[in-house]
């Protein structure tokens, strides 16, 4: 397994629970925003979604594909991965930086980023389904990211359910292409 791979697994969700941590830390006061904590809580979001494009990439190289719909399968969970992931980008670099516009439909800036989830979810059920990766791992991942988005404030026990959810790669345990 390769290092990108192993690195963004692990990285991409602590980064998230220190976000989760930070912003816990930043409403301490009662309000959110424009602090410390919550300028480097999103910084450390955004590397976060930077790590899980580069994870996304990553999967995508090492999904093994036999057939032609499977190629397109995965070329198509990648890009949702990424335009999701520049959706999640986009959104927190308008939380750091409130006087740039964000020139999307508030539709949009709800409902792109969940493309990236989308996209995930395929590649590792791509993983599952030639037997690379065990099919818990896709499903906890999701399951992280739906508490995250039920309530912000779940997003530190989130980050640990998304980090047990790619403990296989994390971990380089992503078993060998079979037969």
């Amino acid at each position: 397994m390769t290092f990108p791979i192993r690195f963004a697994a692990l990285a991409a969700p602590l980064l998230m629970l220190f976000y989760g941590i930070a912003r816990y830390v930043d409403g301490l006061d009662g309000d959110r925003g424009n602090g410390v904590a919550w300028d480097v809580g999103h910084t450390a979001f955004f590397v976060a979604f930077v790590l899980f494009a580069v994870l996304a990439v990553h999967l995508h190289r090492v999904v093994p594909v036999r057939a032609r719909w499977q190629r397109h399968l995965r070329d198509g969970a990648l890009v949702a991965a990424l335009v999701g992931a520049a959706a999640f980008l986009w959104v927190t670099f308008t939380d750091l930086f409130p006087a740039v516009p964000t020139g999307l439909p508030d539709a949009a800036m709800i409902g792109l980023p969940v493309l990236f989830q989308v996209g995930m979810l395929t590649l590792l059920g791509q993983l599952v389904a030639a037997r690379r990766l065990p099919v818990w791992s896709p499903l906890v991942m999701v399951f992280g990211f739906v508490l995250i988005a039920v309530n912000l404030d779940l997003l530190p026990f989130g980050s640990v359910v998304i980090l047990c959810g790619l403990a296989p790669l994390a971990t380089g345990s992503l078993r060998p292409v079979g037969p």
